[in-house]
């Protein structure tokens, strides 16, 4: 009874807040952001098939149920190479090294990608290195104001060993409300660039949108990002549903090193703004990129599938599809001038068995059906 009493509760909360942020819109007329194919409208008629979802849907390992395995960062360990590399964080959080510059992707370091550290998604495991441990951070790049991307501890404690901070349009206020120096902040529209010190960022269209509490829906730009240095050059998808404009980043600024794509927190009910893995696996196509490494994915419950299934998907369908897939464990090093050989560490600590032939063969008939839409756009 318990149970039902909190659906019906929480139930009622979503709704009061879909109905507060949709008169408050209507009435705020500095609403400037929308996607470029697709608008998202979250409403009532949205919300009911969610709700019976997260009801009906039985689960065998929304978390792992033995400790994630990492390999721990350090200051020393950093210091010996100078190769541009490639460590995943945590999450969508990356650390960067890059002609001897490091950048740092949407930085979370708390224990919950949540307004409250009292509530809301946990980690599933610490970051491989601790903030106090990072090295000088040349540049940290935010791709949108949701909590699982923006983190404000993270941003306060980061302020003194950060050069500089690029973001989408909009999304620097927090920053510069939360102490950063604002002639530190560079805020991009789409397809715009910043240059640091040899270091090219370009702010690149994604299809998703923004908003931190009740009233601020779409009051901050969203992005995926390009880093390109002098030798290697690397895509970050941020979040995003799939759509043409990666094709379009692929064809303006491609060929790529590396992509960085989302695959992770993905249901069929949220497509037009996260992701199926054969989406994830069709826009790094699209970018035209020599490796993809999938993120978003391995830190946080933030949807209905198990937690591992992300890799167990586009394990899958890279193999089919001849993709080189980079999936380091948390803190191993990817070099790019040689990125190693996909890495199953998730298997180490799997519960459940990996997807039988039967599902495999269904998320490769989505593949081939979904490489046919891309070529009719084309």
């Amino acid at each position: 009874m318990k149970i039902l009493t909190g659906v019906i509760v929480g139930f009622l909360v979503l709704a009061a807040i879909i109905w507060l942020t949709k008169t408050w819109s209507a009435a705020n007329k500095s609403q400037p952001f929308i996607n470029s194919e697709k608008a998202y409208q979250a409403g009532l008629s949205s919300l009911w098939p969610i709700a019976k979802a997260y009801w009906n849907t039985q689960r065998q390992a929304p978390a792992p149920q033995n400790a994630v395995p990492l390999e721990a960062l350090t200051p020393t360990i950093l210091a010996q190479s100078t190769e541009d590399a490639v460590y995943r964080l945590g999450h969508s959080t990356l650390l960067m090294r890059i002609d001897g510059e490091y950048v740092l992707i949407d930085p979370v370091f708390s224990e919950r990608a949540s307004p409250v550290q009292w509530a809301g998604p946990k980690r599933f495991h610490q970051s491989p290195i601790s903030i106090a441990d990072l090295p000088a951070i040349k540049t940290v790049i935010i791709s949108h104001d949701h909590y699982d991307h923006l983190d404000k501890a993270a941003i306060e404690q980061l302020i003194g060993k950060v050069q500089h901070f690029v973001t989408p349009l909009n999304v620097g206020k927090y920053l510069t409300s939360w102490g950063v120096d604002p002639i530190q902040v560079t805020e991009l529209e789409w397809w715009q660039s910043v240059e640091l010190n040899g270091l090219h960022i370009t702010a690149t269209p994604a299809q998703h949108f923004s908003g931190r509490g009740l009233l601020d829906r779409n009051q901050t730009l969203w992005a995926s990002w390009v880093i390109q240095g002098s030798q290697h050059k690397v895509f970050f998808s941020g979040d995003s549903g799939y759509f043409k404009g990666f094709k379009e980043i692929g064809e303006r600024l491609g060929p790529f090193d590396l992509s960085m794509i989302e695959t992770g927190a993905y249901n069929d009910l949220w497509s037009d703004i996260h992701m199926l893995p054969e989406q994830s696996l069709q826009a790094h196509i699209d970018v035209n990129a020599k490796a993809m490494m999938p993120v978003h994915n391995g830190t946080f419950d933030l949807a209905l599938h198990d937690w591992f299934e992300p890799f167990e998907r586009i394990n899958t369908l890279a193999k089919q599809h001849n993709v080189t897939l980079l999936t380091p464990k948390f803190g191993q090093a990817v070099m790019l001038a040689n990125p190693q050989a996909n890495q199953l560490w998730w298997r180490e600590i799997m519960v459940n068995p990996a997807m039988d032939d039967t599902e495999q063969q269904v998320n490769s008939t989505k593949m081939d059906e979904l490489n046919e839409v891309v070529t009719d756009h084309n």
